[in-house]
């Protein structure tokens, strides 16, 4: 009997891309892949459920299965950084701390994206400033969003509105239009039809008065592993649920192989540094001694205290009406690894 034939889609990283071009094979599945910029992959993922395999935002995946999206995830977490150490300000915002963010106007790319879900939990629970007492300016339009595609609408409670359609986070940054933001997609190559801080760019403009929030992140990434024990992740992969109805043994065969890869991955680190390691090459040896020999742990069980917190986070910001409990989450072959 021939192998079962799924289409896969996916960003490309160190970790993954055993899977993509073909170097790991899941037992009994040929997988049929497409890379993608994750910002479109969740948005096509989530509005048409093309694909029978999909990476995924974890707060737009905890949004979905919690208004009924049929989809079932395996704990495997490409992608994991300190979101929140990416916010950068405007110097004539008068902000020289965390703390100093309540009162101002800050930018995200989506209110509901994982990178936002986490920024919001960690900037009120460990430096005070509540979510509630900030403005929020959200880049990417209905059409083209995760929250377009799950029902979005901004919590009760919440000062909410939307970048005007000609304007990015970058460009409103920099002219002092809003206090805060992340604008590091405005500096990397290549563009996405999802956010416009990849094509509006804001070159014109005196870069000099924005400043990094944490100056030091490394230290910021060490400071909150020390307190909370993990790597905060913001990516997982879904099976669509039919597929996973019809073929349950996909699920473990699956996540297996994103384990194999993983480890092809640390293999190849003596020969070549992967610019994914959190903090980049310069800081491969740091990274291990901080956070041990693997920053991406999968599984359950090395990730129960990160999942429960985002869960948490998730409900307690107005997300999730209902906090999910993770043992419907996952698929069930892959709850006690």
């Amino acid at each position: 009997m021939g192998r079962l034939r799924l289409s896969f889609i996916s960003g490309v990283n160190e970790r993954v891309q055993p899977l993509m071009d073909g170097a790991v094979q899941p037992e009994g599945i040929e997988l049929v892949p497409t890379s993608s910029d994750p910002s479109e992959t969740f948005w096509r993922q989530l509005k048409f459920q093309e694909f029978e395999i999909s990476e995924m935002s974890l707060s737009s995946y905890l949004i979905a299965r919690s208004r009924g999206m049929d989809m079932i995830a395996i704990p495997a977490f490409p992608a994991r950084r300190f979101m929140h150490t990416q916010l950068s300000y405007h110097a004539d915002s008068r902000i020289t701390a965390p703390g100093d963010l309540t009162g101002k106007r800050i930018g995200v790319g989506e209110y509901q994206q994982t990178a936002s879900l986490w920024t919001r939990g960690i900037l009120e629970h460990d430096f005070g400033v509540s979510q509630y007492k900030v403005h929020w300016y959200m880049e990417r339009s209905e059409e083209l969003s995760h929250g377009g595609a799950t029902g979005f609408t901004p919590p009760k409670g919440i000062s909410f509105q939307r970048i005007p359609a000609d304007k990015s986070l970058a460009s409103m940054l920099v002219n002092h239009e809003i206090d805060a933001a992340s604008v590091h997609r405005a500096f990397q190559k290549g563009s996405n039809i999802i956010d416009r801080s990849t094509h509006i760019r804001a070159a014109e403009g005196d870069w000099s008065k924005i400043k990094p929030l944490f100056p030091d992140r490394k230290a910021e990434g060490a400071r909150f592993f020390r307190a909370h024990g993990y790597i905060p992740a913001n990516h997982t992969y879904i099976i669509r649920g039919d597929v996973h109805r019809d073929h349950p043994w996909v699920a473990f065969n699956l996540y297996t192989a994103f384990i194999k890869a993983k480890q092809m991955a640390q293999e190849s680190l003596a020969e070549s540094i992967p610019s994914g390691l959190i903090f980049g090459p310069e800081y491969a040896a740091e990274t291990r001694k901080i956070f041990g020999a693997d920053p991406f742990p999968y599984g359950i069980k090395e990730n129960r205290p990160m999942l429960d917190t985002i869960i948490d986070y998730s409900h307690e910001q107005g997300l999730t009406a209902e906090k999910l409990k993770l043992e419907d989450l996952f698929a069930r072959s892959t709850l006690d690894v």
